[in-house]
């Protein structure tokens, strides 16, 4: 296997529900299959909500970045932000509960790590 890649972000992210990079990738030996992160692209139409509700018990810590849209991100708690601007962003550490929603059609960039199975 090559030691690089390029691709499409919007055409790759089909394979892992939207994630470019993970533990996840298959075959073992492509560069974009790794532990030490996570990455998704995440396009996301006006009123979409995260599907199983509440993401409960994470290990890991997680960055969310508006690209375009209004997208809201609710945390243990009354936590949370609405990204409303390009380049907004929020961050979480392990331990935190999330749930997130579309306000507006979005496009955010996701980055977890480590990159573990659940």
């Amino acid at each position: 296997m090559a030691d690089w890649y390029t691709g499409n972000a919007n055409t790759d992210a089909d394979a892992h529900r939207g994630w470019l990079l993970g533990h996840f990738i298959k075959p073992d030996g492509d560069v974009r299959a790794t532990e030490a992160v996570e990455v998704k692209w995440g396009i996301h139409p006006a009123g979409q909500e995260r599907p199983d509700g509440w993401s409960t018990g994470e290990t890991r810590s997680t960055v969310v970045i508006l690209v375009s849209g209004r997208f809201q991100i609710d945390l243990t708690g009354d936590g949370g932000a609405v990204l409303a601007e390009q380049g907004d962003y929020v961050v979480w550490g392990p331990g935190t509960d999330h749930t997130w929603r579309a306000r507006e059609d979005s496009t955010v960039v996701t980055v977890r790590w480590p990159s573990l199975p659940n």
